[in-house]
């Protein structure tokens, strides 16, 4: 009896305080505050036109299948007022890349209503404030409403109740929240007739592929219009140097050619077009068969494809031939100003950085072309958010967590199916949605200066993978990743962005 009384007690303490857990998670979720939304009025001149927007910054919860809050996504929403047809109104959706990476640098570099100048010619650093943030005329919001989406664990936007961040910090998982947040807007904002377009800047093209191939299942089959790519990164066999990527010493070596002849090293008797186009071929004609030969080349040709590398990157021809004919980026970075003591930026080989140890292998302070410009980018999106937008949040803006590039899953396929590592590609995703979809058109964007997502693998990737080249447009700029920074190319991309818009 004596036992039995215990067993009864102890059953009854496991079931109080069962009951408890669960009142203090059900509390938990319950506690979880209305979403936050910020309404402000504006008018800007764009496209020649006085245009009157309203910007709407807010959270936007995110639900599981029991239709309990998991996630927020933060946005900013820019709205044309006095629309009689908003069927007639096209709508942008745009996020920057990473994964890990706000949509700060679209946001307050390019398509914003206000944005940050830094130097043009990548010849300065953004210093420390006070910065210089100016109205953007030659914006689209006479042409499109724009909504700017941060993903899960940037900007502002996280997890919240039951939702956990494997959730959302996948390949896949991304895709799906922001899949699923699309929809939304455009159900809440009665915009299903409206043309759709997305506009995604590097992984954040690898996103707006995955995106629009989800946006077609799931019973509500959502259709996009366009696609805007600014430095494309669909197949990352062409944008990842690494040893023994043979297909990455391909595509980088008419970019690392470019940024040769932009530092007056190679090629001062031909414009950049003649240089880069020489380059090319000799990609394709000679050196894609002498690294396949590896070892089985021939000493004199050997000697041969090292003279050509010393021609088109001014390079060491020892160095050269020490490497194997193989040139992996980070080491370029490094090499080609050597003498000068500076390193290349990655993002942009226009920038130059003045590192402490001249003799390291790689960069060793990180990308130039990013700590040059990233404090300027921060501050400017802050003070905007403040003064102009009237935002109050009792947390931090995260431009870029690198906690979720550390996490992230890139498998494409679900847990419990058979996989084995290999390099992301979303390319074919993309053949396959303009198949389905015979409206789709896509607008590529690509920097001659990039090192990180070469002009020269945008090519490679579009000319294979079942996509339709009749209805892709690429377009080349004398800049780097963010092509925008550079004013001259700014308004090329915009004159070129808007004209695709037209269409």
């Amino acid at each position: 009896m004596k036992g039995l009384c215990y067993s009864s007690a102890v059953i009854l303490f496991f079931l109080f305080s069962s009951a408890l857990y669960a009142q203090e998670k059900d509390s938990k979720i319950e506690s979880i505050p209305d979403p936050k939304i910020f309404v402000t009025q504006h008018q800007i001149v764009n496209g020649g036109k006085t245009v009157k927007y309203k910007a709407t910054a807010s959270e936007t919860y995110l639900k599981n299948k029991e239709d309990k809050p998991v996630a927020s996504i933060w946005t900013v929403a820019y709205t044309q007022d006095g629309i009689s047809d908003s069927n007639q109104r096209p709508v942008t959706f745009i996020f920057n890349g990473g994964p890990g990476s706000a949509s700060i640098w679209l946001h307050m570099g390019f398509l914003g209503p206000e944005i940050v100048k830094v130097s043009s010619d990548a010849t300065e650093d953004d210093g420390a404030a006070p910065y210089q943030l100016v109205k953007n005329n030659l914006g689209m919001l006479d042409q499109t409403d724009l909504v700017f989406i941060d993903p899960v664990g940037t900007g502002y936007s996280r997890v919240i109740g039951e939702g956990k961040v494997e959730d959302f910090w996948g390949l896949n998982e991304d895709a799906n929240s922001i899949a699923q947040f699309i929809r939304l807007w455009i159900t809440e904002n009665k915009r299903w007739f409206s043309p759709k377009y997305i506009l995604g800047e590097s992984f954040g093209t690898t996103r707006a592929v995955a995106v629009a191939n989800l946006l077609e299942g799931n019973g509500q089959n959502m259709a996009i219009n366009g696609l805007i790519l600014i430095s494309q990164a669909l197949d990352y066999a062409g944008s990842t140097s690494v040893n023994d990527n043979i297909t990455s010493y391909l595509t980088y070596l008419p970019s690392m050619a470019a940024t040769a002849w932009y530092h007056k090293k190679a090629g001062q008797d031909k414009s950049l077009e003649a240089f880069v186009e020489e380059a090319r071929l000799f990609t394709y004609d000679q050196y894609a068969p002498a690294l396949y030969r590896g070892n089985l080349l021939k000493p004199e040709d050997r000697e041969q494809i090292a003279s050509k590398l010393v021609y088109f990157t001014s390079l060491d021809k020892d160095y050269i031939l020490r490497s194997n004919l193989r040139i992996l980026i980070p080491r370029f970075q490094k090499k080609l100003l050597e003498k000068e003591g500076l390193a290349l930026g990655r993002l942009d080989g226009r920038f130059m950085g003045d590192e402490i140890d001249d003799v390291t292998e790689y960069p060793h302070l990180g990308d130039a072309s990013d700590y040059q410009v990233d404090a300027a980018f921060t501050a400017s999106l802050n003070y905007y958010f403040q003064k102009s937008l009237s935002i109050e949040m009792d947390r931090p803006y995260i431009t870029s967590n690198e906690e979720i590039g550390n996490i992230w899953k890139w498998r494409n396929v679900p847990e419990n199916q058979y996989w084995e590592p290999t390099e992301v590609n979303v390319a074919r995703q993309l053949g396959e949605t303009m198949r389905r979809n015979s409206d789709l058109k896509v607008f590529v964007a690509a920097g001659y200066y990039d090192l990180i997502c070469p002009f020269f693998d945008t090519e490679y990737t579009f000319s294979r993978n079942g996509i339709d080249h009749n209805r892709v447009n690429i377009s080349y700029f004398e800049a780097g990743h963010m092509m925008y920074l550079h004013d001259e190319d700014f308004r090329k991309l915009a004159s070129e962005i808007r004209l695709f818009l037209s269409k």
